[in-house]
């Protein structure tokens, strides 16, 4: 067998590989520069951005459970215009592809106003939309979890840019596909998915919730099944191309999902477990193709029907 093919399309933008390090677990990328070259990866979601810096939630946020964590950082951040001014040049100087920005908002206005300062931006490739943050005008439900409340956020990001937008889906729902379906009718270019589980831990010694903030995001190798199944039912039901997360650790899991449909993948807890972890994906991805006779992941993409 012959040099395999990792190569794959996102958006109309190639990526060397469909690994792609997931938001909030790879930083700004610059404090995994100095550990190896980060140029290995397709791309990276950078750190959920958004308009105003945020301190996020009180400690302790994250804890360990079998097979994965909980975490409640509470989208810290230091706001876009410092992203801009101070973030996006370091990461340059590191990384030379287009990068994913994460954008979160609390209100359509939000949305709209961070991802057109991010549009600008050379570096910025996709602009990569989390619906999974609460509606503060909306009673405090997620923008993800109703069909009208994601495509309205969708149609006001598409208005005010010319980059493509991947709107990233939240789990926590009953029908995620009617869901993915109304950001696909309101222009999205893709839809990721999925953001983290909603989960608990109780200290025993202590009979208090483990996180200070009684729950939090779900993530690691245990969600794995669930993502995998959702993929498969996004994909199947949506046109647009679709990002896959939750769980992925190993190559394997990679091809698994993008035979789901997924035409590209995240892996988000496994760096935080082992920073070298997207860089072995990377590295394993043609060793694994050549075991189960793959010529190249374009052709495997939504393979199982």
């Amino acid at each position: 067998m012959g040099e395999v093919n990792t190569k794959v399309t996102l958006c109309g933008i190639e990526l060397d590989n469909p690994v792609i390090p997931a938001s909030g677990t790879f930083g700004y990328g610059y404090e995994f520069a100095e550990l190896y070259d980060i140029n290995c990866l397709g791309t990276f979601s950078f750190k959920g951005t958004t308009k105003d810096a945020r301190f996020g939630n009180p400690t302790p946020r994250i804890a360990e459970c079998t097979a994965g964590m909980i975490n409640a950082v509470g989208l810290q951040n230091p706001g876009v215009d410092k992203v801009i001014a101070e973030e996006l040049p370091r990461l340059a100087q590191c990384f030379h592809k287009p990068v994913m920005a994460n954008v979160s908002g609390f209100s359509v206005e939000d949305y709209a106003y961070t991802c057109a300062r991010l549009d600008k931006e050379k570096q910025v490739g996709w602009l990569e939309v989390n619906v999974s943050c609460p509606n503060v005008h909306g009673g405090g439900m997620s923008f993800g979890t109703s069909p009208e409340a994601a495509a309205e956020v969708t149609a006001a990001v598409k208005k005010v840019t010319t980059k493509p937008v991947i709107i990233k889906l939240s789990p926590n729902v009953t029908d995620i596909v009617s869901i993915a379906k109304a950001c696909e009718q309101a222009g999205a270019d893709g839809i990721s998915l999925i953001n983290t589980m909603l989960g608990m831990r109780i200290d025993l010694r202590t009979k208090k919730p483990v996180i200070a903030n009684t729950m939090g995001g779900f993530s690691g190798a245990a969600i794995f099944p669930v993502a995998l199944r959702m993929v498969y039912q996004v994909a199947h039901a949506v046109k647009i191309p679709v990002v896959g997360m939750g769980g992925v650790s190993t190559a394997e899991d990679v091809i698994e999902m993008m035979l789901a449909g997924a035409t590209a993948v995240e892996v988000g807890a496994a760096n935080l477990v082992d920073p070298f972890a997207s860089q072995k994906i990377v590295t394993d991805l043609p060793v694994v193709m050549e075991k189960y006779k793959i010529n190249s992941l374009n052709e495997i993409i939504g393979g199982v029907k």
